[in-house]
């Protein structure tokens, strides 16, 4: 109800914006506002926001008669039955059972679910109006993947309506879960023998977390005598300068570790892969320190924002 419409159901000067108790109860069901008596007051529980709700609560309590739990609880019947009686569609636990996504992949599997069933699944409820699935594809239709609401933040997600912290950190918990996954794989390598190894275990371990990433990271992988990752560690973020990356820090911790040698990672949040003059300068100054104490560096390798989207400077002959 906005400002016009208020103004239109006043009469003769009245402060009155409702005109009897039907007005009132529509305009709650509207509001998904549900009355609660607590500590001897009548407050409103909302999930949608309006202007003048706040305005007109007042009013709202006086001609409804709200006095006690039992008026409150009356009312929240009377307004949920009239919510579900608006409803255009089905709630998911109504539909046929060979269509709910959860009974689907129960009976076919996971992985013949499209991504609209699983992320159903995942928020359990919808919104007004709409069933869990519902929610899920306006969701994706808004992101256009996965990964797109992988990369969005928390905020981000609850602005979308229907959205709220419960369901954005539900859907950040499977998506991390889907991360971790592949970077278990990355994990059980027993060994990096080639340029190729190097890029898959970097793209498993570190690309779910990196190439879509808005800052840039820098990371180095410290290997055993056998070229077995034994750590990964996070050097910096922000930029790629000398006075970021601590050179200092990469010595110390592969001493620290007893490592072998190590391989050097950043990100371009651009996705542009091809390496700056700073990247150079600053992988050759790392290469010549970590040389002193007997550590060699493998590669270095620049990640874009899909799997053929880097860059080795081992391939590139740029390690000096």
């Amino acid at each position: 109800m906005g400002e016009e419409d208020a103004v239109k159901i006043r009469k003769n000067g009245s402060n009155l914006l409702f005109r009897n108790q039907i007005e009132i109860i529509n305009f709650l069901a509207e509001n998904r506002a549900y009355p609660v008596f607590r500590k001897g007051n009548v407050y409103f529980i909302k999930r949608k926001k309006n202007p003048f709700f706040d305005r007109y609560k007042g009013e709202i309590i006086e001609k409804l008669g709200l006095k006690t739990e039992e008026d409150c609880r009356k009312l929240r019947n009377k307004i949920k039955e009239l919510t579900r009686s608006r409803r255009t569609n089905r709630p998911i636990k109504k539909w046929v059972e060979g269509e709910r996504p959860r009974e689907m992949l129960i009976k076919h599997g996971a992985d013949r679910l499209n991504s609209a069933k699983l992320l159903a699944i995942i928020l359990r409820t919808g919104n007004e109006g709409e069933s869990a699935e519902d929610l899920a594809r306006r969701l994706l239709n808004i992101y256009g993947s996965l990964r797109a609401i992988d990369s969005a933040s928390i905020k981000d997600l609850c602005k979308i309506n229907g959205i709220g912290m419960a369901k954005a950190a539900q859907i950040k918990a499977a998506l991390e879960i889907g991360k971790r996954l592949v970077r278990e794989d990355a994990e059980k390598r027993s060994k990096i023998k080639s340029v190729s190894d190097v890029v898959d275990y970097v793209f498993d371990y570190y690309s779910p977390y990196l190439r879509d990433a808005k800052k840039e990271f820098f990371n180095v992988i410290l290997l055993d005598s056998g070229n077995k990752p034994i750590k990964n560690l996070e050097i910096s973020k922000g930029g790629l300068e000398t006075s970021v990356v601590d050179i200092r820090e990469i010595v110390r911790e592969s001493s620290k570790e007893g490592a072998a040698s190590l391989i050097l990672v950043h990100n371009h949040p651009s996705g542009e892969v091809e390496p700056s003059g700073e990247d150079i300068r600053v992988t050759k100054r790392i290469v010549e320190a970590c040389s002193l104490i007997g550590v060699r560096v493998l590669d270095h390798v620049i990640l874009g924002k899909n799997k053929g989207d880097y860059v080795s400077f081992l391939e590139r002959g740029l390690l000096g």
